[in-house]
């Protein structure tokens, strides 16, 4: 760390991403937030429907959920990459296959946000593990997903298409998963569009 840097850390510490206390220049998390995830256990098994296998890094609860809500409304990126980290770190070599295709989020969304969460977490997840990125999916309509009740969710899920062909093997990437019928639509897109395997990953899973 150079002498500007040490003199401004001490002026005004880095903040927490998750929790707000103050942490070390250059790293998202306190010690206190990168312990919880060190001890969250990663969830794992077949997933929604349409979903060859889906794998979670931590439940969406403490400092996980903390990050989520970071990344997404306070638009905090380094969350982005510190989320690929613990996903290319926990998953096995097995899941991380195939062509990265981030789980999109409505245009409207993305404009108001000025950026896309999972493209963010899906681009830096393919820069570590050195899988191609394929955005294929474009999602309209289906109402915002976000503080809508269960039924609600999977009765009305998102529309959402695959723009030319799809990878033979796809990786759907996303910050959470909630009820899964986001996941399932776009694996419904996908094999309609050619792909054989579809896992997803996600950062946070809601129990």
């Amino acid at each position: 760390m150079g002498l500007l840097d040490a003199i401004g850390e001490a002026l005004v510490p880095r903040r927490c991403c998750a929790c707000g206390r103050a942490c070390r220049l250059g790293t998202p998390v306190c010690g206190g937030c990168a312990g919880w995830l060190e001890r969250a256990r990663p969830l794992w098994g077949s997933g929604p429907a349409g979903l060859d296998r889906a794998w979670s890094a931590a439940p969406h609860e403490g400092a996980a959920r903390a990050l989520v809500g970071a990344l997404k409304f306070r638009r905090l990126l380094p969350v982005a990459d510190l989320m690929a980290e613990r996903i290319g770190r926990g998953a096995s070599g097995a899941l991380l296959a195939g062509t990265i295709v981030p789980v999109p989020t409505a245009r409207s969304r993305s404009l108001g946000r000025g950026f896309d969460p999972a493209l963010e977490i899906a681009a830096a997840l393919a820069e570590r593990s050195g899988l191609a990125l394929g955005s294929c999916l474009i999602r309209s309509g289906g109402g915002r997903q976000l503080g809508r009740r269960r039924a609600e969710r999977i009765g009305e899920p998102p529309r959402i298409r695959c723009r030319g062909s799809a990878p033979r093997s796809a990786l759907l990437v996303d910050d959470v998963l909630t009820t899964g019928a986001t996941l399932s639509a776009c694996a419904r897109a996908l094999r309609g569009a050619g792909s054989v395997r579809v896992v997803g990953v996600t950062f946070a899973r809601r129990l």
